[in-house]
């Protein structure tokens, strides 16, 4: 039997749910939307998000769960385990339609949630505001001795120029989008907090679902 893209992929998580207490998920060309429903079933079994890096030159994603040992968090991976016992190809599994990661309308809220948080996270990973300004001031720096060394003065002094308006124009847009992800983060109920490496985020409501 050839296996769906989703199939696939919820077999990796079934797999890594009933075998660590730490998940990693990473689909290099997997959309946001993605994560959230494969994070989403990964917190009925009873683990919850924690983070995301942003791994090497392509800034490919980098998910992380860990497990939840909450009494909430055990009632609900208890109940699933109970009314999901054989999750996988063909056999449905929490909150999704059969053999897809789309969410159905009651999951959708929760889903929504945890996407966002994953891409207010990336966001930040994304946008290193120090490094960025170093680059953006080291940049023009380098490219002038460049042209002084070598003469090249028409080719390197437009480079001096454009590098600290291209990193300052995408740390500008950085800010802004991870600022609107922000205000949904908000909206939804959730709280900012700084976490123990000083990163902006944001804590979830406490959920009742099942």
């Amino acid at each position: 039997m050839t296996l769906s893209l989703a199939d696939r992929h919820i077999t990796a998580l079934m797999r890594q749910i009933t075998t660590q207490d730490v998940i990693e998920l990473v689909h290099p060309f997997a959309e946001w939307q993605t994560f959230g429903a494969l994070a989403y079933i990964a917190e009925c079994y009873g683990f919850r998000y924690a983070d995301v890096r942003l791994v090497g030159k392509q800034k490919i994603a980098h998910i992380h769960l860990v497990r939840d040992t909450s009494p909430q968090a055990r009632q609900r991976a208890a109940a699933n385990s109970a009314a999901f016992p054989d999750p996988g190809p063909g056999r449905p599994v929490p909150g999704m339609y059969l053999g897809s990661l789309t969410p159905v309308p009651e999951a959708q809220a929760d889903v929504d949630l945890i996407t966002t948080l994953i891409r207010y996270d990336a966001a930040g990973a994304a946008a290193n505001r120090k490094q960025l300004l170093a680059m953006a001031w080291a940049g023009p720096a380098l490219f002038l001795l460049l042209a002084v060394l070598t003469g090249k003065y028409a080719v390197l002094l437009p480079l001096a120029v454009l590098t600290p308006v291209f990193l300052l124009g995408a740390l500008r847009i950085n800010a802004t989008r991870r600022a609107k992800l922000g205000e949904r983060l908000l909206a939804a109920g959730c709280t900012p907090v700084r976490d123990d490496a000083g990163r902006e985020r944001f804590v979830r409501p406490v959920s009742y679902r099942v």
